[in-house]
């Protein structure tokens, strides 16, 4: 029994040392793997931070690359900045806005906003719209080439059917909106456009600069495409020359106007309506259209002095100046002659805003003293029982004050009954002065041969006539054409070498207008887009 239980002890030996070598051996294993795994955090750790070296290093000359690339992107395209936009130079095609006018309106702030669109990309771009940022409280007074639609404080702009695309490297210009914001500050908040295309916000920006061999044919290209605008910017007499390059600055010799070789001329062409109503015709493209497809040498800018948004009746003297002077300055680029129309009419007597006369012409002449093309109308349609002593006397008031700084320009001087008495001035004539010409004006319909008798009594004692103002409908300027009148009036016309102006450029739901009110196009229009009256005297000039 002893044996036994010294055999026990020795078995629970064995058994506690087995167990301390198994434990013994678990705790070498475990320092061996931690002391492994230690070694592998410690490479993993380092090559982690070697590579994270790398990559900064990597990033470092990626940035650098990145800046130099943006400051090179930056150099070209202030390179190849258009000089008339104030878009995002980054943007191959982009749309702008500035103000060109503005003036205090009942404590509001009015003003004109013109709108081009740039095409830089290679490529056509269609289907255009223009968002503006006007403000919740901003009107919409005028617009022209171009549909609006005002929401939420957002203007958008669409084309209208003569301008709905923009080619490769071209521009659009001359589209306007006049509108009237809640203060000058509002005003003054609208300046940036938005362009999109096919109703997505164009994005595309500049990616490559222009090899050396694209860039000569680009300059090559905009060469010709200059050529071409200068061949057609020549027209419109049969030797490729404009009206003003064949003859020169006008004169009055006897009954006649006369060119610089001292050949009979006769003016013609269109007069504008009220340009306070009717800004958008007064443009280089508008005038242009009756150059070129109308045969007309000549246009009459009419500006109102007596009636609402008048010269002399709380509209926008400088505004108004501005449009004149943009009349003037187009008509002189495309060549034409051009009438600066001082339009009294609901004044009735042009001695009642005399002052503001004497003061307009003196600015006026100085602005175009070198000009060659431009005539002075002092007095549109004396009226109201206003005599030819009260307009002479006017007229020798006004009349040095353009001559000292424009001696040989002509001038129209109006006549009593609407400028229909010329009869009467002819037995009282101006002296003292040369280029003196007297205004007869007449509506078919209404004046026949009664003032025909008239203008053919001026003329047999040897005064000048220029049919200042004229249509083939009844005075009012409405009413029905009478055609057999009008072709009596023309063949006088003619015969007699007058010139005339043709009332008027206007879409307004009138006879007289000579565009079709249901067309908004202010340039370009085709025969189905014209009034009867246009359809007319279209075919009248180009004869």
């Amino acid at each position: 029994m002893g044996d036994n239980k010294q055999k026990n002890t020795n078995k629970i030996l064995i058994a506690i040392v087995a167990i301390l070598a198994v434990v013994v051996i678990g705790l070498i294993v475990i320092i061996f793997n931690k002391g492994k795994s230690k070694d592998k955090d410690e490479k993993k750790e380092t090559e982690s931070v070697v590579t994270t070296e790398k990559n900064a290093s990597d990033s470092d000359a990626d940035n650098l690359d990145v800046e130099k690339s943006k400051d090179e992107e930056k150099e070209d395209s202030s390179d190849n900045k258009d000089d008339l936009s104030s878009g995002d130079e980054k943007l191959l095609c982009y749309a702008s806005v500035s103000s060109s006018n503005s003036w205090e309106n009942n404590g509001k702030q009015s003003g004109q906003f013109d709108v081009k669109i740039v095409n830089n990309s290679g490529s056509e771009i269609k289907d255009w719209s223009v968002k503006i940022e006007v403000g919740k409280d901003t009107t919409i007074d005028s617009f022209w080439n171009c549909n609006t639609d005002l929401k939420d404080g957002v203007l958008t702009l669409t084309p209208v059917e003569y301008n709905s695309s923009v080619a490769s490297k071209q521009s659009l210009g001359d589209i306007g909106i006049i509108v009237t914001a809640a203060s000058d500050d509002a005003f003054k908040a609208i300046n940036q456009a938005v362009l999109y295309v096919d109703g997505v916000e164009y994005k595309e920006t500049e990616t490559a600069d222009l090899s050396d061999d694209k860039k000569d044919e680009s300059e090559e290209d905009k060469k010709k495409d200059e050529q071409k605008d200068d061949t057609q910017n020549a027209k419109k007499d049969n030797n490729g020359k404009t009206p003003v390059e064949n003859h020169g600055r006008l004169s009055v010799k006897g009954t006649d106007i006369v060119d610089v070789n001292g050949d009979k001329f006769q003016l013609k062409g269109p007069s504008t309506h009220g340009i306070a109503w009717f800004p958008d015709y007064v443009s280089s493209d508008t005038f242009k259209t009756f150059r070129d497809e109308w045969g007309a040498n000549m246009v009459r800018i009419a500006m109102y002095t007596d009636e609402n948004g008048g010269y002399c009746s709380g509209g926008d003297k400088t505004y108004l100046k501005g449009l004149v002077d943009k009349g003037v300055n187009a008509a002189t680029d495309l060549g034409m002659y051009v009438i600066v129309d001082w339009h009294i009419l609901h004044d009735l007597n042009p001695q009642v805003n005399k002052a503001d006369a004497i003061a307009f012409f003196e600015e006026v002449t100085a602005s175009y003293k070198d000009y060659d093309n431009v005539i002075y109308e002092i007095c549109n349609e004396p009226n109201g029982g206003t005599s030819w002593s009260d307009i002479k006397s006017y007229a020798e008031e006004v009349i040095p004050v353009i001559r000292k700084n424009c001696p040989d320009a002509i001038i129209i001087v109006g006549t009593p009954t609407w400028s229909q008495d010329v009869d009467i001035a002819a037995n009282d004539p101006i002296n003292g002065y040369d280029n003196i010409m007297y205004a007869v004006h007449f509506y078919a319909s209404t004046h026949k041969d009664n003032i025909r008798n008239k203008a053919q009594t001026a003329l047999d004692k040897g005064i000048p006539v220029f049919i200042s103002e004229c249509s083939i409908c009844d005075a009012s300027g409405n009413g029905a054409i009478d055609y057999g009148e009008a072709d009596k009036w023309f063949s006088f016309i003619n015969e007699n070498n007058l010139s005339y102006a043709v009332w008027n450029i206007s879409n307004k739901d009138e006879t007289s207008s000579l565009i079709a009110s249901s067309c908004n196009k202010t340039s370009g229009w085709s025969d189905d887009e014209l009034s009867e009256t246009g359809k007319w005297f279209k075919d009248l000039m180009n004869k």
